[in-house]
């Protein structure tokens, strides 16, 4: 990175991703939120086959062999549950909310773990204790009150399996299919695109296969910071000379080389791998025109080759191939360049590595999802997959990267506002009990019935709700109008504080705490990437005896607001394997589920396409056509850049560990812009200018004020800005509408010079 000035808190950091600077900021994460003889036992359980599994990513366990099973995120994820910080009731009870919300993000959560419930009181403006039975009184009376179907239940996606199973029952039997879920916010284009597709809605491939693969297409994401444990697969592939291949806007360090902490050679000699064979800059929002160049190439070759194509797989096992080929084939070379800012012989060269292999996998994280038309961007990548038969033998198939370590789980327990009538039926069935078949709201659709007063109560099983959605102008007000709030938390957020006329938050055990219940200490289960279910049991002592675990609290909540309920909610509490067994006798592929977690590593869901069958209507797998490259011409006209919100390496989703964003060369801050160099100088800015940043949507005049400009290495025509700062200039609208997912990635804006200032 050039400078033309001094920015404060910008230098290039030369280092690789990993190595010592990732042990480094693991020892300060340890120092600074944990008491140094609690962090050894807590890190030294994590990922293990008798500990708990990271409350970080959804990346699995590999072979328990390592000295340790665990990244530099992962660390900063559980030191910071495990943190010996507290944030008191004494402290709450005297200072009001509205000081609160002054205080940053990272503020509010660096004050510690909730100890007891509170309640929100507006005479004076505080949170005061509450005992727990009067919690769950004041929440049944509420609930009992209002029509189901005004009240909203989000999930966050590290609930476990258990808890994600108790709370949707609950949900149903309250009489609602309300499930605004964590996971609208990220791969629902995943889960709704691949059914079409491929018949389920996760990807295909499993740990092993990437010791088999020939070839690795990296497609929009950020593995050294969003799901860090997958470096060492990475590392563990490039040093056998895989090639991968990245598609991203974004130069990313841990793309581009990578020492493993775990390599005695590379730590001591201070080396470094390698990881991306070729890196490719795609334009922000031009993965479509990439991916449909690609596709066009091979078609081309097959041309000349005649072989480049499995076409003994596409008759067999695929409808649908000449309408995509046909749509392939009339989508021109000139308006694959300009949407996807690529050159025809980069996109070539991709096709030739591609043809040249005989196991292809590609992964794909929220670069892809995250936009207008992210359903269609997925299944753009499942056809490239099928035009060679990449599904169904080792080493190939289809990686979707989750974020949260249980937010695929989540799906497979219930948590959907579309449950299917099999699902219903089993579950009426089992519970005799009469779930609601209406759909109900996704978390777009959930803020816009509060927004327009037809929601009147939210329930949020963890998360950070309303700053996890875009458009806070309108997000955060309308959350102070509902009548109920009940926020299930570890930490302090800002969604807690944007205070209902009655608002609840009840502090609950975190992943790393041990869950005593009276049949014993309990273990709970998660669903992984790549749909292994394995079982966690914290082992650390909890942070207050005040705390209830999440089943205990979701069972509570049912009591109090289904008095007159079949279901016994409070048996499920006394013992979790209860739990599984209701979810083995109701959800497929769970057989034996509580034997098969007492394995090592669990046991996989199934996946019916690693066999190559399709549980899609007609049998088969379906080449998608998406007619066009969602170029807009109008944008183009005014010369609008692509904003993609971004996290940074001290930062999970909303949780922010710190304020550095070390392989990027931020320390600090998060006031910036990333730009093009070439961009700048074509607007007049240079690196260090003050700008604000404007959204060029029709009828949206949102503005982002006072950020820096940072000359980077970013795709021209696309800028990158800090997520959840940046959602300030996203409307609610603004998302997929297959799918429901914000645009976060693929933003119109335009960038204004603020008179002469610099930063």
């Amino acid at each position: 990175m050039s400078t033309k000035r001094h920015v404060p808190g910008i230098h290039p950091y030369n280092g690789p991703a990993g190595g010592w600077g990732a042990l480094k900021a693991t020892a300060i994460a340890v120092k600074t939120q944990m008491d140094t003889l609690v962090a050894p036992k807590a890190l030294l359980n994590t990922n293990q086959p008798d500990g708990f599994d990271c409350p970080g990513c959804a990346w699995p366990d590999k072979n328990h062999h390592s000295t340790f099973q665990f990244c530099e995120n992962g660390a900063k994820a559980v030191t910071w549950e495990a943190t010996s910080r507290r944030v008191t009731a004494e402290f709450l009870s005297k200072t009001p909310v509205s000081t609160l919300l002054t205080r940053s993000d990272y503020e509010l959560e660096g004050y510690g773990r909730l100890t007891q419930p509170l309640r929100y009181d507006a005479a004076s403006d505080t949170l005061q204790p509450i005992n727990w039975e009067e919690a769950f009184t004041l929440i049944g009376e509420r609930l009992q009150q209002l029509p189901a179907e005004q009240v909203e239940f989000y999930t966050s996606g590290r609930t476990s399996n258990e808890a994600a199973y108790l709370y949707q029952l609950m949900i149903r039997d309250y009489g609602c299919n309300n499930f605004p879920d964590c996971s609208n916010m990220c791969h629902e284009a995943t889960s709704v695109g691949l059914p079409h597709s491929i018949g389920i809605g996760k990807g295909t491939v499993s740990l092993e296969d990437f010791d088999k693969t020939e070839l690795i297409i990296s497609i929009g994401h950020n593995p050294g910071t969003n799901h860090p444990r997958m470096m060492g697969t990475l590392h563990e592939a490039a040093r056998r000379n895989v090639p991968i291949i990245v598609l991203n806007p974004m130069k990313e360090r841990a793309l581009e080389r990578f020492a493993d902490p775990q390599n005695p050679i590379e730590m001591a000699t201070y080396q470094s791998t390698d990881i991306a064979s070729s890196y490719y800059q795609v334009k922000a929002g031009g993965d479509v025109a990439a991916l449909k160049g690609i596709a066009k190439a091979l078609l081309e070759a097959e041309d000349i080759i005649h072989d480049v194509l499995d076409r003994e797989f596409i008759d067999e096992h695929t409808l649908d191939f000449a309408e995509f080929a046909d749509d392939i084939r009339a989508t021109s070379w000139d308006a694959i360049e300009q949407a996807s800012g690529l050159k025809v012989e980069d996109l070539t060269r991709v096709a030739e590595h591609y043809a040249n292999s005989k196991a292809t996998i590609i992964t794909y994280g929220m670069g892809i999802t995250q936009h207008e038309h992210g359903t269609q961007n997925v299944q753009l990548i499942a056809s490239l997959l099928l035009m060679r038969g990449n599904f169904g033998k080792q080493g190939a198939g289809i990686c979707p990267l989750r974020g949260h370590s249980n937010v695929q789980g989540n799906r497979t327990v219930g948590i959907t506002e579309k449950p299917t009538e099999r699902f219903l039926n089993d579950l009426d069935q089992y519970f005799g009990i009469h779930s609601p078949r209406e759909h109900g709201h996704d978390a777009g659709a959930a803020m816009e019935a509060i927004i327009r007063g037809e929601s009147k109560a939210l329930v949020c099983l963890g998360g950070n709700f309303a700053v996890a959605l875009p458009d806070p102008e309108h997000c955060f007000p309308a959350l102070k109008e509902l009548d109920l709030s009940v926020h299930v938390a570890t930490k302090l957020n800002r969604s807690h504080l944007l205070v209902a006329k009655e608002t609840i938050i009840l502090p609950c055990l975190g992943r790393t705490e041990i869950d005593q219940q009276a049949t014993g200490p309990q273990s709970i289960t998660v669903e992984d990437s790549m749909s292994m279910v394995h079982a966690s049991a914290g082992k650390l002592k909890p942070a207050s005896p005040a705390l209830l675990s999440e089943i205990a609290i979701v069972a509570g909540i049912a009591q109090a607001t289904l008095p007159h309920s079949r279901i016994d909610y409070a048996h499920y509490v006394e013992d979790y394997a209860r739990i599984r067994e209701a979810i083995e006798a109701t959800i497929p592929g769970f057989n034996d589920y509580n034997q098969r977690i007492k394995q090592p590593g669990g046991f996989r869901m199934p996946l019916p396409p690693t066999q190559r069958q399709w549980p899609t209507p007609s049998g088969l797998a379906h080449f998608m056509v998406y007619p066009g490259l969602n170029e807009d011409e109008a944008l183009r006209e005014q010369r609008a850049l692509r904003l993609i919100t971004l996290r940074s390496h001290d930062q999970y989703n909303t949780t922010l560990y710190g304020l550095d964003d070390r392989y990027r060369g931020v320390f600090g801050r998060r006031d910036v812009l990333f730009m093009n160099p070439e961009d700048m100088s074509e607007q007049g800015l240079e690196h260090g200018d003050v700008v604000d940043i404007v959204t060029a949507l029709p009828d949206c005049e949102a503005r982002m004020e006072s950020i820096t400009v940072i000359e980077y290495a970013i795709a021209r025509g696309s800028v990158g800005a800090y997520y959840p700062e940046a959602n300030i200039l996203i409307p609610l609208s603004y998302r997929d509408p297959q799918s429901g997912t914000p645009a976060y990635k693929s933003l119109p804006v335009n960038v204004v010079l603020r008179e002469t200032a610099t930063a």
